[in-house]
């Protein structure tokens, strides 16, 4: 990759994914980095670039903070680049920063913490406006038992049952920094219900799907579907008793990444 190309940038973004079916091109799909690369394209015409992103994100998931890597042959003057980027993204897209990197540098490789908030509400009734930034469950919680359930996620674990796709010959184990459940004070909003909440998770890396069905396991237990001793069993490797539940993915968004730089 580095070899094509000889100049290279880190570029932060904040988006809206409600209307992105995730962050991968799919031809007839609208993508971030379908959208990014059309506004690359009319930027700089014809000549050659390229884009990474620091991981995929799923369907009308969100980021606060994420990051791509773009390789041009051309140096950028990078405050009026950021602007005129800025300025040709749609509303739902904001630049926040640019910064130049080198050639040994690998936005993938490079991450050394994904952290992850995963809004949600306990609700009698819908709000409707609400959806595109979390989770209204029309079902009674309890709070105190999925705030003891999500402490059970820290630390090193085997999390095959909490992904998506054939776990044979792959390294389930993940190393999990943080992760707790705490009243939501960040993101507010008229429309929001009164009282929401937010499960924050933090590590180096996740499998396809795992937080959402970390966050699905989370609502069983708070419905009192199933015990803090079946989530315990599943992070032993052991095959579960419950059925997996892949909470919606409008509640999720990508917080902050972490690189070593």
């Amino acid at each position: 990759m580095a070899s094509r190309f000889d100049y290279f940038y880190l570029i932060e973004i904040q988006y809206l994914g409600f209307r992105y079916h995730g962050w991968q091109f799919q031809h007839g799909l609208k993508t971030l980095q379908g959208m990014l690369e059309k506004t690359f394209t009319f930027l700089f015409k014809d000549e050659k670039f390229k884009i990474l992103g620091a991981g995929r994100t799923d369907a009308m998931v969100s980021a606060q903070s994420a990051y791509f890597e773009l390789f041009v042959n051309h140096e950028l003057e990078m405050e009026a680049f950021q602007k005129e980027l800025d300025e040709n993204l749609p509303a739902d897209i904001k630049v926040i920063d640019i910064k130049k990197v080198n050639s040994q540098f690998n936005v993938i490789q490079d991450v050394s913490l994904k952290t992850y908030h995963y809004y949600f509400a306990s609700v009698e009734e819908k709000y409707p406006f609400a959806s595109p930034f979390m989770n209204c469950i029309q079902f009674p919680l309890d709070l105190s038992k999925m705030k003891e359930a999500a402490k059970l996620f820290e630390g090193e674990h085997d999390f095959k049952y909490f992904m998506v796709g054939e776990s044979k010959n792959k390294d389930t184990v993940r190393n999990i920094k943080e992760s707790r459940i705490e009243e939501n004070t960040e993101l507010t909003a008229s429309f929001f219900p009164k009282e929401s909440f937010v499960f924050k998770v933090k590590g180096k890396g996740f499998m396809r799907y795992q937080i959402r069905l970390m966050m699905g396991a989370l609502i069983r237990i708070g419905r009192n579907e199933i015990s803090l001793q079946d989530l315990e069993n599943a992070l032993q490797g052991n095959l579960p008793s419950f059925d997996k539940l892949n909470a919606a993915a409008s509640g999720l968004m990508v917080k902050n990444v972490e690189f070593k730089i």
